[in-house]
């Protein structure tokens, strides 16, 4: 069952990532499954919300830009953004905005 993430009063980020999938899982599940497991333990995570059809749209909050570009950096994240260009996504877009309401 899909989960609203309860996040702290504002301000904060969010890391919009957008996405249309290729054809075939291609152990993508698994590697989801890893990054939100290993995204939850890093400092500054918030709280993540995800739906997918056709479109994919996964929103990541975090406490600050810093926290987004360690996540960013982290050698098993940068592993998983290598596969999603190589064989998981055909089109895929990240947005990073400041929440300033919630």
């Amino acid at each position: 069952m899909p989960i609203i993430a309860k996040t702290p009063k504002p301000p904060y980020y969010a890391v919009i990532f957008t996405s249309l999938r290729t054809d075939g899982d291609h152990g993508y599940e698994q590697m989801a499954g890893r990054m939100l497991e290993l995204a939850s333990k890093q400092p500054g995570f918030l709280g993540l919300e995800s739906a997918r059809e056709e479109l994919g749209i996964t929103v990541s909050y975090w406490a600050d830009l810093e926290s987004i570009q360690k996540w960013k950096e982290n050698a098993m994240h940068r592993e998983a953004q290598k596969l999603g260009i190589e064989k998981w996504y055909s089109v895929f877009k990240t947005r990073i905005a400041r929440v300033e309401r919630d």
